[in-house]
């Protein structure tokens, strides 16, 4: 388990220091003096080209374990950082503190969205941005299937979408643990979909300053060996359509 979040770590630096950091420098320095807030933290990957650019930055997760992994992975790279094992809407003092806020791969696990996006709201800087990665609901794996311990399942797109009695009935007639179906099913009650995010940002009183689409998610280059590309302008302009083919959201919000 240690190898396989280290492997993560190194997965996710290598996609924040390739796509994160350039596309944001468009927008911001990111140098010594940026206060950097990533929600969902995990083991930190995300955080550390920032924090080798001279950032201060925290990562705040409730997985106590993926702290620990974090904290760990940091002092191997030499690197400083903050960690918090704590749930974002327990966390207090944190106000007015950040020039950027990251929220990667967390927004569509989140039931009180609007409540969410008040605290990033609260958190950042008057000139501050925010940059938020999300699968869209209905992309072939937007259930986040591809965790089911059936190897069958976790290669089976698009059935997140059933009907929840017969998603449940896969998902159980798979051999899958109660936790994890409870999880998944958890996941497809606070399903983001990008119309349900533009709403969202729209009535938060967020400024969109960025978006791209993905048919390939950046990620899956370190992850896959897949080369990124964007969705198609066409496709990526038509509203619910463009669920099913995006692998990933990228918003930049002010």
């Amino acid at each position: 388990m240690s190898k396989d979040r280290r492997k993560y770590f190194d997965q996710l630096a290598a996609t924040s220091r390739k796509y994160y950091v350039p596309w944001l420098s468009s927008y911001m320095r990111i140098c010594g003096g940026i206060n950097v807030l990533e929600i969902g933290c995990g083991e930190g990957g995300n955080l550390l080209p920032f924090a080798q650019a001279g950032c201060r930055v925290l990562g705040v997760d409730m997985a106590e374990g993926k702290i620990q992994a974090a904290e760990r992975f940091f002092a191997e790279e030499g690197a400083e950082g903050r960690f918090m094992a704590s749930d974002i809407f327990a966390v207090k003092a944190l106000e007015g503190q950040f020039d950027l806020i990251i929220c990667h791969d967390v927004i569509e696990h989140i039931q009180d969205k609007e409540e969410f996006m008040r605290r990033v709201r609260l958190y950042l800087r008057p000139q501050g941005l925010a940059f938020f990665a999300f699968p869209a609901w209905q992309m072939p794996f937007g259930g986040h299937q591809q965790n089911c311990r059936n190897k069958m399942l976790s290669h089976l797109p698009y059935f997140h979408l059933l009907p929840k009695g017969m998603y449940r009935w896969i998902l159980n007639r798979g051999g899958e643990s109660p936790e994890a179906v409870k999880e998944l099913l958890e996941i497809k009650r606070t399903a983001t979909s990008i119309e349900l995010f533009e709403r969202i940002i729209r009535e938060g009183g967020f400024r969109k300053v960025d978006r791209h689409l993905w048919l390939i998610n950046p990620h899956y280059e370190a992850k896959f060996g897949l080369r990124p590309r964007r969705l198609l302008r066409l496709p990526a302009s038509i509203p619910w359509l463009r669920n099913f083919y995006t692998t990933s959201c990228f918003y930049l919000l002010q």
